[in-house]
């Protein structure tokens, strides 16, 4: 028998990059009717994967802040390109009453919620409690993918699925001024400086103001090299889909420089992207190599995150805790979407559907990772064993109730749930105007 030595850690880890990749490529089809998902399965491997002895890497979020951060922000924008990518209903106010309602009532009302959670159920402090409730009242645009609308011209897009994906496209950027408004009074309570004037002109005005116009201006000059640019230039006659990841980059690099929200900048910059021709094929290659992109580096960041599980993510956390996780998932968004969607005109399920699936994740991680690195908390490790415990209630309750949800309410609908998907018009040959 041949002796065989062991196999360097670099085969190892290119074996496995091997399987992540090909399981970004199968395990969604062989998810679709199952009550089961992507993101559950990631974690359970994360689990499996950091309880072997000979793997040492503890991945906490506090041992690694800067790391933390940087991969859940490069994880978030990724999203967000591919989610304004895929949304085919023009941007009015009237037709987008779905979003403006999530966003301006169930938002605040679910960070109010939370922060009085925060604040007098679990004894933190109104600052961390406020940090808490802008962190965990977002949905998120990463895991929240099954209750998002098809690819570009599917025809995937109704009052439900558009309005999970354009809230979670927008809420990122509305809930940063809550985030820096808990990082305002942190260090005002150490240095006394006074911050309301700074955060409402700076934070509030001109984050969002540049944000959206500085989106909105990168995704237009996209538009124009895309597809309005002399025939033999445009960067659609390449084919290739990876002009959108460069997109995503250049608006949230430059947004960022101006100190002002890139998350909110790359949505509008997607948005903007998508409308400069609308139905042109070429928004498919575009918003397929960003789901590819963004589905392999959430696959790795969530077995990270079961990793941080077994390695005590959660030993911070209290009764108090586990009882207020529950509260927040099961009763304070869905209470604050059926508030928020009074008057909407949708059938009762629709409304019910759109108030529970506010899914928690990526974005939470990424907003608690960027607060502990500009100020001081309190009982950092409690924070991150609640949001870390949210978390995965809401992947475990929303990954095994979303495929028999969303079958159920295509069912109420007319749409067979069932039906083989067939390509748009024109995708079969080269992308044509």
């Amino acid at each position: 028998m041949p002796e065989f030595a062991s196999p360097e850690p670099y085969i190892i880890w290119l074996t496995l990059a091997g399987v992540l990749i090909a399981l970004v490529a199968w395990l969604p089809l062989a998810l679709k009717r199952l009550p089961l998902s992507l993101p559950i399965l990631c974690i359970a491997a994360g689990i499996g994967i950091f309880l072997l002895p000979a793997v040492s890497l503890r991945p906490l979020p506090l041992s690694y802040p800067q790391i933390t951060e940087r991969s859940t922000e490069l994880v978030v924008i990724i999203a967000l390109m591919g989610a304004g990518l895929k949304l085919d209903r023009l941007f009015s106010w009237r037709r987008w009453s779905v979003t403006w309602r999530l966003l301006a009532i169930t938002m605040p009302l679910s960070i109010i919620a939370i922060t009085a959670i925060g604040g007098w159920g679990l004894g933190l402090s109104w600052t961390a409690a406020l940090l808490l409730g802008a962190c965990l009242a977002p949905t998120d645009p990463v895991l929240a993918a099954d209750v998002q609308v098809g690819p570009p011209k599917s025809g995937e897009e109704d009052e439900v699925r558009f309005g999970l994906t354009s809230e979670a496209g927008l809420n990122d950027g509305f809930a940063f001024p809550f985030v820096n408004l808990a990082i305002a009074l942190a260090l005002s309570a150490g240095t006394g400086a006074p911050w309301a004037r700074d955060w409402l002109v700076h934070n509030v005005l001109w984050e969002i103001g540049i944000g959206i116009a500085g989106g909105w201006l990168v995704g237009w000059l996209f538009g124009w090299l895309t597809f309005r640019v002399p025939a033999e230039t445009k960067l659609a006659k390449t084919g290739d889909g990876l002009i959108a990841i460069a997109a995503t980059f250049i608006s949230y690099g430059l947004t960022e420089m101006l100190d002002c929200y890139g998350f909110l900048a790359v949505f509008v910059t997607a948005l903007t992207l998508r409308r400069s021709h609308h139905n042109h094929d070429f928004h498919h290659e575009m918003h397929d190599i960003t789901e590819q992109v963004e589905r392999i580096a959430m696959m790795v960041l969530l077995i990270l995150f079961g990793g941080a599980l077994v390695n005590g993510l959660l030993d911070a956390l209290r009764w108090s805790d586990v009882v207020a996780a529950v509260a927040i998932i099961l009763v304070v968004r869905p209470a604050a979407g059926l508030v928020g969607l009074i008057g909407l005109r949708a059938a009762g399920s629709e409304k019910l559907t759109l108030a529970f699936f506010g899914i928690r994740g990526v974005g939470s991680f990424y907003y608690l990772a960027y607060a502990l690195n500009h100020a001081q908390f309190e009982q950092a490790e409690r924070l991150w064993a609640i949001v870390g415990l949210v978390a995965l209630f809401s992947i475990l309750l929303h990954g095994l109730t979303v495929t028999p949800v969303m079958r159920s309410l295509d069912r109420q609908q007319g749409r067979d749930p069932d039906r083989e998907e067939l390509p748009p018009p024109g995708l079969q040959g080269p992308a044509t105007n």
